[in-house]
């Protein structure tokens, strides 16, 4: 004990904390109070620079906004040829089927070239920049509002209602955008050449209130598919963190993604039908103006069927698109957090 012995000043408590120190260490038993301490300090820190916790509510929303816009222009740009196809089939009365769909494709690159696979991308990018910016921060927004808490929330019903908010919140704020990309998808390039001259021939030919042709529809098919999808998505992504091995982030996102896409587009895939039939009823010549009478009109001429047109389609490109998505705002969104955390802790 000769190397415990007291020293000059020295309490019987700090005695007992050295000879802690140099002998329960070797047992790999217990470790000391004062290390442990130590230890738990530094799991802490590692675990807020890790996770964001520490970032600002502000820093919260840039990070969010930016990862959000470069996930929508790189999804949508990745589909925007099966998207032109689906909403074809959406406005008009021809069924649907892969080969219709292959031919209208061929028909399209045949008389119009390759870049008519991307018409009205350019009227997309416009609105699903700042819409998926505004969906993914409103989302994040709303959970902290509603306590959603990941895996530990006790209210599903939350985690559902925070997506639901978090799309009528985008819609509202893009909807004139997704009207004039509708348009465009289903005219000819000499009738509407630039989104300007679609903006300005609405105005004129229509009115203001035409800008929002079909948002009470939009509006009630974005709580079921973004409610569902991002439900889906945080449920799937809590369920591999529980049960499943630890897979990459970027893979893990992309499989939750893709899965829930489907989820959502087919709970308000019918909607999405009515609200398109609305959109472009002035360039068709056919009038759909209330939602209740687009549902019977389509009902009576085509049948329940009718409500489904181009889904297979969105069984495609849906959940490769909210895949990318998700997988690209999350990868952005950490790097960005993780860089803000690093330069904080340096």
């Amino acid at each position: 004990m000769s190397g415990h012995a007291a020293r000059p000043g020295e309490g019987g408590q700090a005695v007992l904390e050295r000879i802690q120190v140099s002998v329960l260490p070797i047992t790999g038993k217990h470790a000391p109070t004062s290390a442990v301490t130590s230890m738990e300090r530094q799991d802490v820190n590692v675990t807020k620079k890790s996770t964001g916790k520490e970032i600002s509510n502000t820093q919260r929303v840039w990070t969010s906004l930016v990862s959000g816009a470069i996930a929508g222009a790189l999804a949508k740009t990745t589909i925007a040829p099966l998207d032109r196809t689906k909403i074809n089939f959406q406005i008009s009365k021809q069924p649907y089927s892969a080969r219709a769909a292959v031919e209208f494709l061929r028909r399209a690159l045949r008389t119009e070239g390759l870049l008519s696979l991307w018409r009205g991308n350019s009227a997309t990018m416009i609105r699903i920049v700042p819409y998926s910016a505004v969906q993914f921060t409103a989302h994040e927004q709303w959970k902290r509002i509603l306590s959603v808490n990941g895996a530990e929330s006790k209210k599903p019903w939350a985690s559902f209602l925070a997506g639901a908010l978090a799309g009528v919140t985008s819609q509202t704020m893009t909807y004139p955008l997704d009207l004039m990309r509708a348009r465009m998808a289903v005219t000819l390039k000499a009738e509407y050449r630039t989104l300007r001259q679609v903006f300005w021939r609405i105005y004129k030919d229509e009115g203001i209130l035409a800008y929002y042709r079909g948002f009470t529809a939009t509006l009630l098919g974005a709580i079921p598919y973004a409610g569902c999808s991002f439900f889906t998505y945080d449920m799937l992504r809590n369920l591999f963190a529980v049960y499943t091995v630890t897979i990459p982030g970027f893979s893990t996102s992309l499989i939750c993604g893709g899965i829930a896409g489907m989820v959502g587009q087919t709970s308000s895939y019918p909607l999405d039908i009515v609200r398109r039939r609305m959109q472009t009823s002035a360039i068709k010549g056919q009038h759909y103006h209330t939602i209740t009478s687009t549902i019977v009109k389509i009902y009576t001429e085509e049948g329940i069927m009718a409500f489904y047109k181009g889904l297979s389609m969105n069984w495609v490109k849906g959940p490769i698109a909210v895949g990318i998505s998700f997988a690209t705002h999350d990868t952005i969104r950490d790097t960005l957090r993780d860089v803000i955390c690093e330069d904080r802790y340096t």
